[in-house]
């Protein structure tokens, strides 16, 4: 619909991170004991924290870098118990009743985000607004159709529809009424705020490095120990991993604009049936703004598959967003990394067989804002009650070889080729030569030197930078990413600085950096 060539370059910055204050919470000072510590202040912690806080709980939340600046702070943030196509395959995998807990419990959180920002007063715009999967073209019109029945048998309020908001036709929708969206940042820097209010403890840059999940339980921080008779582990990938989460759970990495068009966004939620899917939803502008805009994105793919540069996923959501509406300008670019679970249903409850007071939410699978509070919810209940009218559905040491024994095998399979892959490539890339020389200026690669790889990038001022190219996690080799410029790991989604640091793990180590 419009020109393709943006005016502008946007701002390569989370719009909740734009529309927010950065917080100062003081890193824990010594050590500290507590009824219940949260390890992560995304919207699992905070929620969890909450609950547990108002069940008479004391509780310390550790974060290891700023509260709700990760994968909470960069999510198109869509608060829906509809994720896609999910409920056609929960029913002929795990049974109605089954899927029935998974709907019921997102369904709650909706409720939950909603009583919260009514008892806090919070104003992070939150609006109830329906939410439409749609078919990408005729041909998946049947699966549309098989999910609006199975959805319906499991007491959730969908409806088939062949007409939307949306400026264009499509052959056919899955529509779910009263879901919502919101501000995730105004809304948890809300309950961060209250937290702490109340007589909790919120840290940030204090990075949780070792759980002892004894009795008490005692985690090992980078400024001193907490003891807690509950840990919840809430750190996107689990830091203590007995029970092989890395190989039940492989990142995906996705990516967002938020563009201002001519006229006003479609009302709604969206997204569709297509590989990758695309996803869409309005934000209303407060106030001092100028206009509303519109979130799109998608390009969901596994990082270890292709060499599809993140400057080309970028430039993908923009030709989508312009082959649609009649884009003005891109404002905000953003990309976000989530776990997906071999079965598709995420991980709440018990950490391992051998924890009984350590608890982790993790694998919400790009639905992490619905999933994320139904998750602190549960894990309370576990912790103050003993049980959860929605563990079953969660379990983490649920078998479910139907429905994960044969994508369990394939993702694991593109894991270990990624690992060897990279060694060939690394091993017959500049051998011989420290690859430096030639490096142009924004660019990286991973070479050999002294026998070792090396991730070596050059800044815009011409200063080159090196530092190991082993994630510590388990061995992978890291990749550039061009648009973030951070190394990442393709294999379980660690990400580092240009100068090693981690920013996000499952690695708790960064890439050693070395001089040149």
């Amino acid at each position: 619909m419009s020109d393709p060539t943006p005016a502008e370059s946007p701002r390569p910055e989370s719009l909740w991170l734009a529309t927010t204050p950065t917080t100062d919470y003081g890193p824990l000072e010594d050590g500290l004991t507590v009824d219940a510590a949260v390890i992560g202040g995304g919207i699992t912690g905070l929620s969890a924290a909450i609950e547990l806080q108002d069940a008479g709980r004391s509780v310390a939340v550790l974060e290891a870098d700023r509260i709700v600046e990760g994968t909470t702070g960069h999510t198109t943030a869509k608060l829906t118990s509809q994720h896609g196509l999910v409920y056609d395959r929960l029913v002929s995998q795990f049974g109605a009743e089954t899927a029935r807990q998974y709907a019921a419990a997102n369904e709650a959180a909706i409720e939950t985000v909603e009583r919260r920002v009514e008892e806090l007063g919070v104003d992070c715009d939150f609006r109830r607004t329906p939410a439409y999967t749609y078919a990408a073209s005729p041909d998946d019109v049947g699966e549309i159709r098989d999910e609006v029945e199975a959805a319906q048998r499991v007491d959730l309020p969908a409806s088939y529809v062949d007409d939307t908001p949306l400026p264009f036709d499509v052959p056919g929708a899955v529509r779910f009424d009263e879901q919502a969206q919101f501000h995730p940042r105004k809304y948890l820097l809300a309950i961060a705020e209250r937290v702490r209010d109340d007589g909790g403890h919120v840290f940030e840059e204090t990075r949780a490095l070792e759980v002892d999940p004894g009795s008490p339980c005692r985690i090992e921080t980078d400024h001193g120990t907490v003891v807690a008779d509950d840990v919840v582990v809430a750190t996107h990938f689990p830091i203590l991993d007995r029970a092989g989460y890395f190989a039940r759970m492989h990142p995906h990495r996705a990516y967002l604009l938020a563009v201002r068009i001519d006229g006003t966004p479609p009302e709604g939620m969206y997204y569709n049936t297509a590989t990758p899917a695309a996803t869409m939803r309005p934000y209303s502008a407060a106030d001092g703004e100028e206009d509303d805009l519109l979130l799109v994105g998608g390009q969901s793919h596994k990082p270890s598959v292709d060499g599809v540069p993140t400057s080309e996923r970028y430039r993908r959501c923009e030709t989508f967003a312009r082959e649609h509406f009649e884009v003005e300008s891109v404002e905000y670019r953003w990309s976000t990394m989530d776990y997906s679970p071999v079965d598709s249903v995420p991980y709440i409850g018990r950490i391992d067989p051998l924890s009984d007071r350590v608890y982790v939410g993790t694998g919400f699978n790009g639905w992490g804002m619905t999933t994320g509070t139904a998750a602190g919810t549960i894990l309370a209940d576990l912790i103050v009650e003993g049980s959860s009218p929605w563990a079953d559905v969660f379990d983490p040491q649920r078998f479910t070889p139907k429905a994960s024994a044969k994508r369990f095998l394939e993702e694991n399979a593109t894991v270990g080729g990624s690992f060897v892959g990279d060694r060939i490539e690394s091993l017959l890339a500049a051998l011989g030569a420290d690859g430096a020389d030639d490096l142009q200026r924004g660019d990286a690669r991973v070479v050999r030197r002294a026998g070792q790889p090396v991730g070596l990038h050059r800044d815009d001022e011409g200063t080159t930078h090196a530092v190991s190219a082993t994630c510590p996690h388990m061995g992978c080799l890291v990749r550039w990413n061009d648009a973030e410029r951070t190394w990442d790991c393709p294999c379980h989604g660690s990400r580092f600085s240009r100068e090693g640091e981690v920013l996000s793990g499952p690695a708790l180590e960064g890439l050693l950096y070395r001089r040149l």
